[in-house]
């Protein structure tokens, strides 16, 4: 009895852990398991499907795009992960304090991080994970292993459209070629005889499992860059609307838990205070911020 009761005490202490380890400390193993599921899928892309479309006279330039946007993803993740987010310290707090202002809901004057004994600028968070505080702060991801801030938020917005795309040209280059095996085939005019040893003509479902029984890793890769390039783009199209709203991940998730409204700040009924985003400049301004993060200069011009 002894035993059974210390066994799993330590397997939940062992779990818990691995668990602190993996998100609440910065850790490469995210990192390494991004680049291992990139070179499988190009390493299946490059054997197979780049081999049989080249047999099949398509079009080179469309078969060395992935590897194009690859180059840049590439480039856009090693910036991404070397840049410096926008880390706040003794040295440049002084600085940032004057780039934001606080909007008095999500971001209060007067609050001092307990970590860095700083007070915390407005729209700056601390991170667990690099034990810092970070000017606009957005998020910690765990696939770049560094913070996501204002200083390489345009790195990372490349970084995820250029993967995104990366994923769509492999899934539209691997159902050309599938498609154009069906076609040269003619199957969709064949037909088949069951188990029973009745005759019946092709239909989708049993093209697919030929398919699938023909090129198997081609079929099951398709399938798993097209549900990749479905989170992906939508990710992809969430963060274009926290920027072109001049918004981050940080202030949408803590704006949805005290409400939001573009009119209203404070509501004299029940006294429940709604958040309003003051920092948006309009869609062109708002998009240019990401590119080019404002000084105490240009807010002395303005």
């Amino acid at each position: 009895q002894v035993l059974s009761l210390v066994i799993p005490t330590r397997l939940q202490r062992v779990t818990q852990r691995v668990l602190h380890r993996l998100f609440h400390t910065r850790s490469c193993l995210f990192v390494v398991l991004h680049i291992a599921l990139q070179a499988a899928v190009y390493a299946e892309y490059t054997w197979e499907v780049f081999v049989y479309c080249w047999e099949l006279e398509f079009h080179l330039l469309l078969l060395l795009l992935p590897y194009l946007l690859l180059a840049g993803n590439i480039g856009c993740f090693i910036l991404c992960s070397r840049a410096n987010p926008g880390i706040i310290t003794k040295s440049n707090h002084a600085s940032l304090m004057k780039i934001y202002v606080y909007d008095g809901v999500l971001f209060q004057k007067g609050v001092v991080c307990p970590t860095c004994n700083m007070e915390k600028p407005a729209r700056s968070k601390h991170c667990s994970f690099c034990s810092t505080c970070v000017h606009r702060f957005d998020h910690h991801c765990v696939w770049v292993n560094n913070c996501i801030g204002a200083f390489n938020a345009k790195y990372f917005f490349i970084y995820l459209f250029t993967l995104t795309v990366m994923a769509a040209a492999i899934a539209f280059i691997t159902a050309a070629f599938l498609i154009q095996v069906v076609l040269l085939s003619n199957m969709m005019h064949g037909s088949y005889i069951d188990d029973q040893g009745q005759e019946h003509a092709v239909e989708i479902l049993f093209l697919i499992q030929h398919l699938f029984l023909t090129f198997p890793r081609i079929v099951f890769m398709l399938g798993f860059v097209i549900l990749l390039t479905l989170v992906l783009g939508a990710y992809c199209c969430f963060n274009l609307y926290l920027a072109l709203t001049n918004q981050t991940s940080n202030e949408w998730y803590k704006s949805r838990r005290c409400g939001c409204s573009h009119h209203l700040t404070l509501q004299p009924c029940d006294r429940q205070v709604v958040y309003k985003n003051v920092y948006s400049k309009g869609v062109w301004m708002n998009l240019k911020e990401i590119f080019k993060p404002p000084t105490v200069l240009e807010r002395k011009k303005k």
